[in-house]
C-alpha cells in the first residue's frame, strides 16, 4: 500500500500542504452560500472553469510545462475533470443553491473516505489497514452525529438537493481513483488545465439547457468568484493532486472529515449557521477519525 513519506524526509511546504488543502477546501462551500443569491450557479461555474482553465494555461505556457500527448492523454485529464469539478461542483453549487445548508453539504462530501476505502482495493490494488478503517467508520460516526438532527426537522434539509449533493460526492471519489491511476508521471499543472476544460465542457450546455444565465456582478460576487479561481481551482486543486500522487488514496480522502467543521466555522461567522450540541460532538468525534485513519 501506499504511504506518505515520513516527516523526516520530506520538506516544509509538504508538511504544511494537507492542513492548507483543508483550510482552502472547506471555503468552496462558503463560497457557494456567498454567490447564492447573485448568481445561477452553473453560469457561475461556467464562468469559474472558464477563467482557470485560462489562467492554468497561461502558468503552464510561462514555464514551459509539458502538455498531454495524444488524444489519450487529454482524454485521462478531460475525465478526471469532469468527475472531480464538473459533477462534483455542479451538484454542490446547485444543491446549496437550492437552500442546502453551506456545513450540511460540506459535511455530505466528508462521506468520501468511506466510499474511496470501499473501491480503492478493487479498483486501485490498494490495501486498506484495520486501523484506517477504524478511522474511517469513527468519522463516519461523527458525521452522521451531524447529520441526523437535520433530518427530521421541517424544512431543514431539501431532500432533493441533499441526493443531488451527495451524487457530487460519488463523482468526486471516481474522479480521485481516476486521477491516481492515470496520472502517475504528468505535470500536474496542464494536468489540471486539461481537467478545466473537461468540466467546462460539461458544465456549458448544462448551464444554457437549464438556467437564464443570471450574473449579478457584484462585490459578494466578484470577490467569490476571484478566490474560487484563484484559490481553489488553482491552488487548492493543484495540492490535491499532489496529495493524491503522492499519498494512498484512501489517506488523501480521509481528510475531507476535517472540511465540515471548517465550513461550519466560516458558515457561522459568515451566515450565522448554527449547530445543536449533538452536532459540535460529532465534528469532534470526525476529528478524532481522521486522526486515527491518518495513523492506518
Amino acid at each position: 500500500m501506499t504511504r506518505l513519506l515520513p516527516l523526516s524526509d520530506v520538506s516544509w511546504p509538504t508538511r504544511l500542504a494537507p492542513g492548507l488543502f483543508v483550510l482552502i477546501w472547506a471555503t468552496g462551500f462558503v463560497v457557494a452560500r456567498l454567490i447564492a443569491p447573485h448568481a445561477d450557479p452553473l453560469t457561475f461555474l461556467t464562468v469559474r472553469f472558464g477563467l482557470t482553465a485560462i489562467v492554468l494555461t497561461g502558468i503552464a505556457l510561462a514555464v514551459g510545462a509539458t502538455w498531454p500527448r495524444g488524444w489519450r492523454g487529454w482524454r485521462d485529464a478531460m475525465v478526471a475533470g469532469i468527475l472531480i469539478h464538473g459533477l462534483y461542483l455542479d451538484a454542490v453549487f446547485w444543491a446549496v443553491h437550492r437552500g442546502l445548508p453551506a456545513g450540511i453539504a460540506a459535511l455530505v462530501a466528508s462521506l468520501q473516505p468511506l466510499l474511496t476505502a470501499a473501491v480503492a482495493g478493487p479498483l486501485l490494488g490498494e490495501r486498506v489497514s484495520g486501523l484506517r478503517w477504524l478511522g474511517i467508520g469513527v468519522g463516519l460516526i461523527g458525521a452522521g452525529l451531524v447529520l441526523a438532527p437535520k433530518l427530521g426537522a421541517a424544512g431543514g434539509i431539501p431532500p432533493a438537493a441533499l441526493a443531488v449533493c451527495f451524487c457530487g460526492t460519488i463523482a468526486i471519489t471516481l474522479g480521485t481513483l481516476w486521477q491516481k491511476r492515470t496520472a502517475a508521471a504528468v505535470d500536474l499543472r496542464t494536468n489540471a488545465a486539461a481537467q478545466f476544460v473537461g468540466a467546462l465542457l460539461l458544465t456549458l450546455p448544462l448551464a444554457l439547457l437549464t438556467e437564464r444565465g443570471e450574473f449579478d456582478v457584484s462585490v459578494p460576487l466578484l470577490l467569490g468568484l476571484a478566490w474560487a479561481v484563484l484559490g481553489l481551482s488553482v491552488g487548492g486543486i493543484l495540492i490535491l493532486l499532489g496529495l493524491i500522487r503522492r499519498g494512498a488514496v484512501a489517506g488523501v480522502a480521509a481528510l475531507f472529515y476535517l472540511v465540515p467543521p471548517v465550513s461550519a466555522a466560516m458558515a457561522f461567522g459568515l451566515f450565522g449557521e448554527t449547530l445543536a450540541p449533538v452536532q459540535l460532538l460529532g465534528m469532534v468525534v470526525a476529528v478524532a477519525g481522521v486522526a486515527i485513519a491518518s495513523r492506518g
